[in-house]
C-alpha cells in the first residue's frame, strides 16, 4: 500500500496551520505545543529543533522521544474517517494530532477542557508536570 503524501510533508510547513487555526479560536501557540508535546514525548527544545528542520511526519513521529501510548483513547472522526480505524501507522499519528488540534480549538479561551483533549492526561500521575516527564524520559 502506498503511503499517503503528508507522511513525506514537513512538519514545519503545516504546523504554522495548527497554530492559526487554534490562535483562530481564541487559543494560544502553546497551547498546540502543549498537545505536540503530549503527544510525542518532546520536550520545548526538542519541539523547536524539529520544527527548524525539514522533517517529515513521517520521521517526526517514527523518532518521536515517547509517543504517548494513551494517545489511543483519542477517538472519533477527522475528515470523515474513525481515527481508531487507521491502519497506516504514520496516517493515524498524524490524524490523532489533527485531532487533539480540531479539539482545542473547539474548547474555549477561559480555560475549558476541549472536547477532544477532555479525559486525556495531559498531566502525569502525582502531580508531575508535562515538562517533567519529558526530562525524565
Amino acid at each position: 500500500m502506498a503511503k499517503h503524501r503528508i507522511c513525506s510533508v514537513s512538519v514545519a510547513s503545516v504546523y504554522p496551520h495548527y497554530v492559526a487555526k487554534a490562535e483562530k479560536k481564541g487559543r494560544t501557540k502553546t497551547e498546540v505545543d502543549e498537545i505536540v508535546r503530549w503527544l510525542t514525548g518532546h520536550s520545548r527544545e526538542t519541539l523547536d529543533e524539529q520544527l527548524a528542520t525539514d522533517v517529515s511526519f513521517e520521521d517526526f513521529f517514527a523518532h518521536a522521544p515517547r509517543m504517548n501510548p494513551a494517545r489511543s483513547q483519542i477517538t472519533g472522526t477527522i475528515c470523515g474517517v474513525r481515527v481508531e480505524t487507521i491502519e497506516e501507522p504514520t496516517m493515524r499519528e498524524i490524524r490523532y494530532l489533527d485531532k487533539l488540534i480540531d479539539g482545542l480549538a473547539k474548547g474555549k479561551a477561559d480555560g475549558e477542557d476541549p472536547p477532544a483533549v477532555a479525559g486525556l492526561p495531559l498531566s502525569l500521575p502525582g502531580g508531575r508536570s508535562l515538562d517533567e516527564a519529558v526530562e525524565i524520559v
